[in-house]
């Protein structure tokens, strides 16, 4: 709770700052007597912007359960699915948080994901090929990755963040469109065509600019549910586990869920800026670097 608030006073003085400095700069009266209110669409943004990204992460165990298929334990059937409820019980009360739901989903990849809208409501997923291809020592690093990420807050946080960069998109967006229809166009009688094809082009421009800076975070945060891992199941353990995820090449999670697996694809070139995980050799030598 204390996290959410900070964002949203975060993204507050954000607002507060960006329409003070359009006072200050004339922008905000020139658009107030050109028809926009600023004060008005600040807000319409916020609301906007917060209120999807807050919903999807109300929902995401409800969606993550669905899209991926994932049979929760409720009583464990066999000896594997004993000690993974074991394990992951053993290090969320080692996290100091809430114990997870614990889950499965049939994929022959190697992967894992945690979910959920707070730290002690969560879901902590493993696919069959994991329990499969993995040693012991491997895969309870594995979960021991995934408790860090749910004790970090990474999936409220990343809410958040996106969030906020929601916020500016929807209002920078509407500005400039509103500045294009008025002053290029010169249209008087509320916004014409140009006004939403503006819109709708600047909405494209700055999401892509917005996503860098969401998949910059989402991969700075798996370096520290790394070391986090590290610290649960040992430093060796998450070493292992890390280069043996590296010599399987497992394929990403579908799009709504790869920022929340333990593994990602490794793009070159530009495309390294839209990648929710860094490449498994920088995570694997940023671990060894810890002393």
């Amino acid at each position: 709770m204390k996290r959410i608030f900070l964002f949203l006073a975060t993204n507050m003085a954000i607002v507060l700052v960006l329409s003070l400095t359009m006072r200050i700069l004339g922008v905000e009266p020139y658009l107030t007597a050109n028809g926009l209110n600023l004060t008005s669409l600040l807000i319409f943004a916020a609301v906007m912007g917060f209120g999807g990204s807050l919903i999807s992460l109300a929902i995401s165990k409800w969606m993550a359960k669905k899209s991926m298929g994932v049979r929760v334990i409720e009583s464990p059937s066999s000896s594997k699915e004993f000690w993974l409820v074991e394990t992951v019980k053993k290090y969320a009360a080692d996290a100091g948080i809430g114990m997870p739901e614990v889950g499965i989903f049939d994929s022959p990849e190697v992967n894992a994901f945690a979910t959920g809208m707070n730290k002690n409501n969560a879901l902590v997923a493993v696919s069959s090929g994991l329990l499969n291809a993995m040693t012991k020592e491997e895969a309870v690093a594995v979960i021991g990755h995934e408790i860090a990420h749910v004790a970090n807050g990474d999936m409220v946080t990343l809410a958040l963040i996106q969030g906020v960069v929601n916020t500016f998109v929807m209002f920078l967006s509407r500005v400039i469109g509103h500045t294009v229809d008025r002053v290029v166009f010169k249209n008087e009688n509320g916004h014409g065509p140009a006004f939403f094809v503006t819109m709708i082009i600047a909405e494209l421009v700055l999401g892509v600019l917005a996503s860098i800076i969401v998949m910059w975070f989402s991969r700075h945060r798996e370096f520290r549910a790394d070391r986090g891992g590290a610290s649960l199941a040992g430093k060796g353990a998450m070493i292992a586990a890390l280069e043996r995820l590296n010599s399987l090449h497992p394929a990403p999670l579908p799009e709504k869920m790869a920022a929340f697996g333990i593994a990602g694809g490794s793009p070159q070139g530009w495309k390294r800026l839209f990648m929710t995980h860094p490449p498994l050799e920088e995570r694997i030598a940023a671990l060894r670097a810890v002393q």
